[in-house]
């Protein structure tokens, strides 16, 4: 979404001293951040915090559910425990067009996330506070609607700092994913010690404590976004309020159904969570390209989204297992004994964010430097499939190996990491490009959905993995990927030409 910094046409007047370089971008002099907007640094700080939530109870739930009753956990079949976590993971994301929705035609972007963060501090507190399943699944039913909510509107919302033209606009951006990725770093790291010294309800309970601080921050700093972030794009005609509370009302009902029948059970929601975002895209697709608003160029961008859609939920289906197949390895497989130290299987978690930490700020330089001499998007894609498909295949050489040296898991999360920085953040950035006006929101649903489709699918693909078929599981998982990515690269010219002037 294009927004106007120019304090109503009067920035020109701004006196400059002299020999003052005067920023394009930027010609009132504001204070920045990097180089970025100075808002961007109050998003930042907000995304970080409620990261460090967010994966400070991912990297522990898992564990809390298929370790026994006596450990502190739940005693959930771990097969079963790894699809439960795929699922909850696609359905943060598939819960981004509900977000979306609400945003683009209800509260606007910042209302929506406002009420989202609230609802994931909820959802923190049950975990922390109420024992046994009706705890778990209150939490991550809170937290999966409120992250899904969160992570639409407050991407949107770094879209509104930058010009569509602005150069920085992919900076901002990798900017932005590394506080993600601080907070993602921090919260295993402290959730996990906790888990160790007190028990798994400590672990939950830092993370409600810091998401607290996250809404705090926010609650603060608000005031400082653009004016345009209060826009309901798509207003819904009061007319139709009433359809709308019968739809929901409706697909709880069905929910509810499907459950006390059995026909959904906790084996199989992950399947169930594929199935429900493949419906979801296609509806959402079509719902964009049938809209007669659109204009030609728009309709053609939404159209090259479908192949970078593609791209991105088979990154993510390999990437995600980190929370299903590799805690699961890093459980079973890896020596965690470090001078004396057994540190908790959850601290695994928290090496892709300090590559993230270390090199996100390199790439975003990167992109910054080369300007329009940098690859275009479909390549970077293609490049980021190529580098996961790797990691995979680096699983391999362990496959004989009886307590595996943490130094590999190292690695492979390198190569993940790399293949990340090329996709995710970029993804991000594309979304808000290439997203028709109408439809500003449901735009960064569609990337979250991609993701949503590749989380829920490692949950399922979680169920092919065991110890004895390691070589045939991982080796499958690497070489389909980079085939993938060798497809996207060579696809790449086509789909620069249906972005129309988007690189």
């Amino acid at each position: 979404m294009s927004h106007d910094t120019s304090d109503g046409g009067q920035a020109s007047s701004v006196p400059v001293a002299p020999n003052t370089h005067v920023d394009p971008h930027n010609p009132a002099g504001r204070k920045s951040f990097f180089g970025q907007p100075g808002m961007l640094a109050n998003l930042f700080s907000v995304e970080m915090w409620e990261r460090f939530s967010f994966y400070g109870m991912q990297a522990l739930v898992l564990y809390y559910m298929y370790y026994a009753v006596s450990d502190g956990g739940l005693g959930i079949d771990q097969g079963v425990a790894a699809g439960i976590v795929g699922a909850y993971g696609g359905t943060v994301y598939l819960c981004s067009i509900l977000g979306g929705w609400i945003a683009d035609r209800l509260l606007g972007s910042e209302r929506t996330m406002l009420a989202s963060a609230v609802l994931i501090m909820a959802g923190h507190i049950a975990l922390a506070l109420i024992p046994s399943v009706a705890g778990l699944t209150i939490g991550l039913l809170c937290i999966a609607a409120g992250s899904g909510g969160l992570k639409t509107t407050c991407v949107n919302l770094v879209g509104t700092l930058y010009d569509r033209e602005d150069p920085r606009r992919d900076a901002g951006f990798s900017i932005y994913y590394m506080g993600v990725n601080i907070g993602g770093f921090l919260g295993p790291l402290l959730t996990g010690f906790a888990w160790n010294t007190w028990g798994f309800h400590f672990g939950f309970g830092l993370a409600a404590f810091f998401m607290a601080i996250g809404l705090i921050q926010y609650v603060l700093t608000r005031k400082g976004l653009p004016a345009s972030v209060h826009t309901v794009a798509n207003p819904l005609p009061r007319s139709q309020y009433g359809k709308w509370i019968g739809i929901a009302v409706a697909a709880v009902v069905i929910i509810l159904v499907l459950l006390f029948t059995g026909l959904l059970n906790p084996g199989n929601l992950a399947d169930a969570v594929v199935l429900v975002v493949l419906v979801a895209t296609i509806l959402l697709f079509t719902i964009m390209l049938r809209d007669k608003d659109l204009s030609p160029e728009e309709h053609s961008r939404v159209l090259a989204f479908i192949p970078m859609f593609i791209a991105t939920a088979a990154f993510f289906a390999l990437f995600q297992q980190q929370f299903t197949v590799l805690a699961i390895y890093a459980d079973t497989r890896l020596n965690l004994n470090f001078l004396g130290y057994e540190f908790p299987p959850s601290w695994v978690q928290s090496i892709n964010p300090v590559f993230i930490i270390l090199f996100g700020m390199v790439f975003a330089a990167m992109w910054t430097k080369l300007g329009t001499r940098q690859p275009s998007t479909p390549v970077k894609f293609g490049m980021a499939l190529l580098a996961i498909g790797v990691a995979f295949l680096l699983f391999i050489t362990q496959a004989n190996t009886a307590s595996v040296f943490v130094g590999w898991i190292v690695l492979v999360l390198f190569f993940a990491t790399m293949g990340e920085l090329f996709l995710s953040p970029v993804g991000l950035s594309l979304s808000t490009k290439l997203a028709p006006r109408k439809f500003p929101v449901q735009m960064v649903a569609l990337n979250n959905l991609a993701v949503a489709l590749g989380t829920a699918l490692s949950g399922s693909l979680a169920g092919f993995y065991s110890r004895e078929n390691e070589v045939g599981y991982f080796g499958t998982m690497g070489a389909i990927t980079i085939v993938l990515g060798i497809i996207m690269l060579l696809a790449a010219k086509p789909i620069l030409r249906l972005m129309r002037g988007i690189r």
